[in-house]
């Protein structure tokens, strides 16, 4: 069967208006803030007057290790809210806004897709509005008061070579990474060393993320932490006297949008934390508006469980105090032979010929991954849901794998064509996630406040990993000696490595053993409120493909967009 493309889809689909999109929720039209016909802007107002409803069950959304084309987690999240209703439970989605960093790139945009995606992909994929330049002007503020104030007079005694804080765009640039600015008269400034990172990787946007409330944000902006002076102290966005103007740059940011899937199922979308060096996940805001208003609340982790699904658990029920009711694992026949080492998948190529041949041995071959995925889970007492993403190329023998692999394990287990069948194409996984979410819970965090930093990143390391220690660089040892005399040893980790491997290798599948993570720099996003060691090359501001999809991406002679993806 061909299926018309998911832009095709998404204009096919009849929207109903976001006023009644908002009555499923419970939220009146006071509430919303119109953004053209189809987005809207909640008030945060709608936290105050829902305060007292019973919670949602809250379902997160993670996966096995991953290929570098994705498996389908916001999809199936889509998917997954819509086969709630179609069991009689109110529902609402909640994820991340796409950077367009990537939906010009290699990705594509991040609306989901098929019968089960966020709509109308347009608006979600391009600007939607304007949360991400909302983060790029209040970073790049800070980064113009940072230089201001050294070529002024510099009474807080910066030291130019330990400043940490860079700028930001909202564009694959790799030419941007490394830069020298100042250059020119000294009227023109201080030269020093710099470069751009995604706006996705900001700590701006990680703190969007986090913060509780207007109050909450402008408090994690004024912790910002911009380097450090002379004495080796660190300075502060507060000291600069920037955290104020930041704040009113991101005052209508922190106000989640409100969108609508295929099937008009109500969707929160908002912040969109980096996965690599940050927590990756939607945010707090969001969720507690959503958790207030239907049966089920169904969000997204970046990456595989190791990473989103790990940091959801400890960074951001940590922040919010929500708990977890189940977690669905997203398993595709193409990653677990992948996990076999057998084959190799590039972004923007076909999958190989001999990879789409029936195989289920090769599923069993890279089954270790989904096992550990699966135990990474329930290391915080959440009961897993193994969702098999279906694809056209797969064969039942290879689903009759996984099921066989889940199954062993204790686990539920459905089949999913959420993404040719829409809602009704969910409802076994729909129907295993009510069953799990109906279990006891037994919540829990994989480490407390109190212990300190080395032992939050073995924990994690040797626990969720499956490593058998970790190296501390020179470098990354100072930093951690330092972060805590200055009182920031009570924070969570945010480990930053290879989404592509458990391992901080990416050429590593399956689920390795007999290895090291290795820590070469540790630094800390003070005012998100976390610690990041760095494991492994991470790129912040990413590069263009060979042939990105900016190519392909134009408009029609009746003005329409074309090509997106």
């Amino acid at each position: 069967m061909t299926l018309p493309s998911d832009l095709d889809i998404s204009r096919a689909t009849t929207l109903k208006p976001l006023e009644e999109i908002a009555g499923q929720l419970g939220l009146g039209p006071h509430l919303l803030e119109p953004y053209g016909r189809h987005v809207a802007k909640v008030s945060l107002d709608a936290l105050d007057e829902h305060a007292d409803a019973r919670p949602a069950k809250y379902v997160v959304v993670s996966a096995i290790t991953p290929t570098p084309l994705g498996e389908g987690k916001t999809t199936t999240t889509v998917g997954l809210g819509q086969a709630l209703r179609h069991l009689g439970k109110s529902s609402v989605v909640t994820i991340r806004q796409p950077s367009m960093g990537p939906t010009f790139g290699i990705k594509g945009g991040a609306a989901g897709g098929g019968y089960s995606q966020v709509v109308p992909m347009e608006a979600l994929n391009l600007h939607l509005t304007g949360d991400m330049h909302a983060v790029t002007a209040a970073h790049n503020l800070l980064s113009a008061m940072i230089d201001n104030h050294i070529h002024k007079d510099n009474k807080l005694g910066i030291d130019p070579h330990r400043i940490t804080w860079r700028r930001v765009l909202d564009v694959n640039d790799r030419e941007l990474r490394n830069i020298v600015t100042g250059l020119g008269a000294k009227a023109d400034g201080t030269p020093r060393q710099s470069g751009f990172d995604i706006t996705a990787a900001s700590e701006v946007m990680a703190v969007l993320a986090l913060s509780t409330s207007l109050h909450d944000m402008r408090q994690r902006l004024g912790r910002i932490v911009i380097g450090y002076d002379r004495d080796g102290s660190p300075v502060t966005a507060e000291e600069l006297g920037a955290a104020g103007a930041m704040t009113v740059i991101m005052r209508e940011a922190i106000k989640p949008n409100l969108m609508q899937t295929a099937e008009n199922t109500p969707v929160l979308v908002h912040a969109g934390p980096f996965g690599n060096i940050a927590h990756g996940n939607s945010s707090i805001v969001a969720d507690r508006i959503a958790s207030r208003c239907a049966d089920f609340l169904v969000t997204e982790a970046g990456f595989g469980a190791d990473m989103g699904a790990e940091r959801f658990f400890n960074i951001k029920c940590r922040t919010s105090g929500m708990r977890p009711d189940a977690a669905v694992l997203v398993s595709t026949v193409r990653a677990l032979k992948a996990h076999s080492g057998r084959y190799r998948v590039v972004a923007g190529r076909p999958l190989p010929d001999e990879m789409l041949a029936e195989n289920p041995d090769d599923v069993l071959a890279g089954a270790a991954n989904l096992r550990k995925q699966i135990e990474n889970i329930r290391l915080h007492g959440v009961s897993p849901v193994v969702a098999i993403n279906a694809f056209p190329t797969d064969y039942p023998s290879e689903h009759d794998a996984i099921r066989a692999v889940a199954e062993e394990e204790g686990v539920r287990v459905a089949v999913s064509n959420h993404y040719t069948e829409g809602g009704k194409g969910a409802l076994d996984l729909a129907e295993a996630v009510v069953a799990a979410a109906d279990e006891p819970s037994d919540f829990r965090l994989l480490y407390p406040d109190s212990a300190d930093l080395r032992t939050k990143i073995e924990t994690v390391a040797t626990k969720v990993y499956g490593a058998d220690g970790v190296s501390f660089q020179p470098a990354a040892a100072r930093a951690i000696a330092d972060y805590e005399a200055n009182g920031f040893g009570e924070l969570p980790v945010c480990i930053a490595k290879t989404h592509l491997s458990l391992s901080s290798d990416p050429g590593l599948t399956g689920a390795p053993t007999g290895w090291t993570l290795p820590v070469r720099e540790v630094r800390a996003s003070v005012g998100a409120g976390f610690v990041y060691p760095i494991c492994g090359d991470m790129r912040t501001m990413p590069g263009l493909g060979s042939a990105p999809a900016a190519e392909r991406i134009d408009i029609d002679e009746r003005g329409e967009v074309v090509g997106l993806s």
